[in-house]
């Protein structure tokens, strides 16, 4: 897909910033749907994703975390990334795909190891329970 490492570059850009929720309704298409490693149904639409990938961000967004490594073809982009929090050390990989239009319309978070998948499941949950009482 042409303009692939722009599509990247703005996601970058957006994560840098603090995954602003504004930021992020501008790169995703409105059915967007989000793959949590830790909710079984998938999050459909722009506003769940949108909640998804700000407590997402909050989770795991400390200085620990990067990426190791990005995979592009056509128009899917995997990015390895690395973080820790509470001495856990978390290894996931984003998928992510985007339409013709540059817009994310699939967003898949795997994590590993399971105590990993426990911590984030954990402090995602309190994140979005959060957002829920703002």
């Amino acid at each position: 897909m042409a303009g692939e490492n722009s599509l990247l570059a703005r996601w970058h850009q957006i994560l840098e910033a603090g995954s602003k929720p504004g930021d992020l309704n501008s790169i995703l298409s409105e059915d967007a749907v989000f793959h949590s490693p830790v909710v079984h149904a998938p999050q459909k639409g722009r506003p769940l994703v949108v909640a998804y990938l700000v407590a997402a961000s909050k989770t795991l967004g400390n200085e620990s975390f990067h990426y190791t490594r990005e995979v592009v073809s056509r128009n899917v982009a995997v990015l390895e990334f690395k973080a820790v929090i509470d001495g856990i050390e978390i290894n996931g990989v984003d998928i992510i795909t985007f339409n013709k239009k540059g817009m994310i319309t699939d967003f898949k978070v795997m994590v590993r190891p399971l105590k990993a998948i426990n911590k984030v499941w954990e402090m995602m949950g309190r994140e979005l329970e959060r957002q829920q009482s703002s």
